[in-house]
């Protein structure tokens, strides 16, 4: 029996042209044939491109699409997106009697898979809309696969589910956005946002932190370009108007945005309230929620306690007495007790 060398077994067949066997050998990479250029004989065809692929980045979606294989896998889709899509043909038997592609609808994802499709654009969509980052992208994808795939929300249009699920992943990640905010990026009213949202919170079983003043405060004063002490002061007038429940049942948009309106109109950087302040992404608020506030800053005009360059005593100006009068019947909180 005869032996075989280390050496004979890991040898590989060299591809080389049998009449020029010195040249070099060209490589078509469009056709993948490896030509002699002595003869132009083909000696090899079909080789596989072992080299690494080209690889599409966010900012060259506008140009032609340099990858081979397809976009990467979505794991969010039943098949992976891992789906054929017929392409257009040029022969007159590709076309019907009306000119229109006879293919141009059939492929091999499923139904499901496409409304999943539909959605996920959309609430990418809404996302680079208000700047969210992808983290909420995924996070809402998730939920919005979650729910459809449980079918507790049959009947609902797919865009109010996204909206909702928006509207939820940016609270769960800790970025809160109001039902005005989502409502202006989708086409769905803010009664079916809300509706979907709570069905969302049920189907799920799963729960949202509860929002604070804290939560808006920051991004409305930057949208406003008020500066750091308005913020300040704001900031502190909410956090005791919540401390002492003088706001029970308000929200807590219209305690933030009456906070700000009154450390602005204490400032020299002065808002009006359905100028700048409703522009700003704050919305209207009541006056009621003014009234309780300034009812705070009487009751504490005596503490010097400093919040930037503004004393507290100084965030309401004495003659906005004369414009928001109020009842002694309102001097007490829930609990029955008075504020002296």
């Amino acid at each position: 029996m005869a032996s075989t060398s280390r050496g004979d077994v890991l040898a590989l067949p060299k591809v080389q042209c049998p009449n020029h066997p010195d040249a070099m050998l060209v490589e078509d990479y469009r056709a993948g044939d490896m030509i002699c250029p002595e003869c132009g004989l083909v000696v090899g065809d079909r080789v596989i491109d072992v080299g690494s692929e080209w690889r599409t980045f966010t900012n060259e979606k506008a140009t032609q699409d340099p990858s081979r294989v397809g976009d990467a896998q979505n794991p969010l889709l039943n098949g992976g997106d891992l789906s054929t899509m017929i392409s257009k043909g040029t022969g007159a038997a590709s076309f019907d009697e009306f000119g229109n592609s006879k293919y141009q609808n059939r492929r091999t994802m499923s139904s499901s898979d496409r409304a999943m499709l539909n959605a996920f654009k959309e609430i990418t969509t809404m996302a680079d809309r208000i700047n969210l980052p992808r983290n909420i992208i995924d996070r809402t994808n998730n939920l919005f696969k979650q729910v459809y795939e449980q079918k507790s929300l049959k009947g609902r249009a797919n865009d109010a589910i996204a909206s909702a699920c928006l509207y939820i992943a940016c609270r769960q990640e800790g970025v809160p956005r109001t039902f005005k905010e989502i409502c202006a990026v989708s086409r769905i009213s803010k009664k079916e946002i809300g509706r979907c949202f709570k069905l969302i919170l049920k189907a799920l079983e799963t729960s949202v932190d509860l929002i604070t003043t804290g939560d808006f405060m920051s991004r409305f004063c930057s949208n406003l370009g008020l500066p750091k002490q308005v913020q300040m002061a704001a900031t502190y007038i909410a956090r005791k108007a919540v401390e002492l429940d003088l706001v029970p049942g308000r929200s807590p948009i219209s305690v933030a945005a009456a906070a700000i309106y009154m450390a602005s109109q204490a400032s020299a950087e002065k808002k009006t309230q359905k100028g700048e302040v409703g522009g700003g992404g704050l919305g209207f608020f009541r006056w009621s929620s003014l009234k309780v506030l300034y009812w705070l800053n009487l009751n504490y005009t005596t503490q010097p306690e400093v919040c930037g360059h503004l004393l507290v005593e100084h965030l309401i100006p004495k003659s906005w007495a004369l414009i928001c009068s109020w009842s002694p019947l309102c001097c007490y909180n829930s609990s029955g007790k008075a504020f002296h």
